[in-house]
């Protein structure tokens, strides 16, 4: 039966269709018959206690040149019968998160909210790896910077990050001693801010993988993000070139680990931030690289997520 997909993203003029994974999931959406509703950036709103948003109906197609088209807008109130695809890209900020109490309120009304906007208030994408300390390097969490130079000196070097960055952006690779290692930490920890360090993983090198959880169960394939040049970070924002692996027994029992909760909590689409053995991060607001590795193995992972999606609006029926 035809669902109604109501996707909050960022502008859709803007993506880049050969890499976005939203774009994938809506393409799979619409091959499957399913309805289209896009929302105006920043327009979910509340009437009398009723999650809406402003939406138009949406078609998509593999043209670079043109690959959306929108209908007339008008309003949507949001529950039983649709499906809301929350992908908007951090910062995870006071309107990220008002938007997500406004999307638990839908669900409230019976709306299938992809993923769930409780887990997704809930996990910091940095902090959340630390629920599975079993999977991490040592790390530490503070706001006091003697304590994450101790943690420097302790291991020699590290990785120092804030907790709400994505892509890349703010992330040091610090030696204990060095002369700047006083003030990345005051960037980081200004105005009382969390950080976080992590022992430097110098497996790096062989690339950062993402591991994609669809419905709990890892695909059988990662993309690595491999630094380039003089660059450290493997993030494909920072430059980073990725290439697709086969999972190794590490990375599926790291995805065991992480997986059930996952499903638990109505995650239903997760990347995995793995160095080496190492689990860095757990991605649940927009994960990416389904069309990396689509591409390279002739895969259709957006199938396999509305093959969960769908089942989980039937039972809900």
């Amino acid at each position: 039966m035809p669902l109604d997909i109501v996707v909050v993203m960022d502008p859709i003029g803007s993506i880049k269709i050969a890499k976005d994974s939203t774009f994938a999931m809506l393409l799979e959406a619409q091959r499957r018959g399913h309805r289209l509703h896009y929302v105006r950036p920043g327009a979910l709103n509340l009437r009398d206690g009723r999650a809406q948003a402003t939406v138009a109906a949406l078609s998509v197609r593999e043209d670079p040149k043109g690959w959306y088209e929108l209908g007339p807008w008008s309003q949507l109130v949001l529950g039983a019968g649709h499906v809301i695809l929350m992908r908007k890209d951090p910062p995870v900020d006071a309107n990220y998160l008002h938007d997500t109490q406004i999307l638990s309120m839908a669900q409230n009304a019976g709306a299938l909210v992809v993923n769930d906007p409780q887990g997704l208030r809930d996990y910091n994408e940095k902090l959340a790896a630390l629920l599975f300390p079993q999977c991490c390097p040592p790390t530490v969490v503070s706001r006091d910077p003697a304590e994450l130079k101790a943690f420097v000196q302790e291991h020699g070097e590290a990785v120092l990050k804030p907790l709400d960055g994505m892509g890349g952006r703010s992330i040091f690779r610090a030696r204990a001693g060095e002369a700047n290692l006083n003030v990345i930490l005051e960037t980081l920890t200004g105005d009382h801010g969390l950080a976080l360090a992590q022992r430097y993983l110098p497996e790096i090198a062989q690339g950062d993988k993402r591991i994609l959880l669809v419905d709990g169960v890892a695909v059988d394939y990662c993309l690595a993000r491999i630094p380039q040049g003089d660059e450290f970070r493997g993030n494909l924002a920072a430059g980073g070139r990725g290439e697709g692996r086969p999972l190794s027994e590490r990375d599926r029992w790291i995805a065991a680990q992480i997986g059930p909760e996952m499903k638990r909590r109505g995650m239903l689409f997760v990347g995995l931030d793995v160095i080496g053995d190492y689990l860095t991060e757990v991605n649940v607001t927009s994960p990416t690289c389904i069309r990396e590795l689509d591409a390279q193995f002739g895969l259709n992972i957006a199938a396999g997520l509305f093959d969960a999606i769908e089942a989980r609006a039937a039972s809900a029926a």
